[in-house]
């Protein structure tokens, strides 16, 4: 894919391959993101990655992520439970990643332009 900014930092959990993440317990700490209010900050590369080992979180670019659901090229993407991509609902105070750029169904892996954003309205 095009990456462009990719940062280490040290797992606070295990992380799934491609999936969003957000900064833990301090900032060298790294954990799943799980929720579409969690201050989303980048995608986890492709590997899957246990406490304590160093995971780079892609922060700028297009990353590949694994799709919890049915999502449509063009849509805002957060995440679900699991950390994976699923479609932004409108709701106040909602993170989003970025924005899908093919459509995929779950379980798919689709490339995402990394814009983080929320919802304040």
């Amino acid at each position: 894919m095009n990456h462009g900014l990719i940062k280490s930092y040290t797992a606070g959990g295990a992380i799934a391959a491609n999936t969003l993440l957000k900064f833990g317990a301090d900032d060298r700490t790294m954990v799943p993101a799980v929720a579409a209010t969690d201050a989303i900050i980048g995608v986890a590369d492709g590997y899957a990655i246990t406490t304590g080992q160093m995971v780079d979180c892609i922060m700028d670019g297009i990353a590949m992520v694994k799709a919890g659901g049915t999502i449509t090229r063009g849509q805002p993407i957060t995440a679900n439970a699991s950390g994976q991509g699923i479609v932004s609902t409108a709701a106040v105070g909602a993170r989003i990643v970025g924005f899908a750029l093919a459509s995929a169904v779950s379980g798919d892996l689709f490339p995402v332009q990394l814009s983080p954003g929320f919802n304040n309205a």
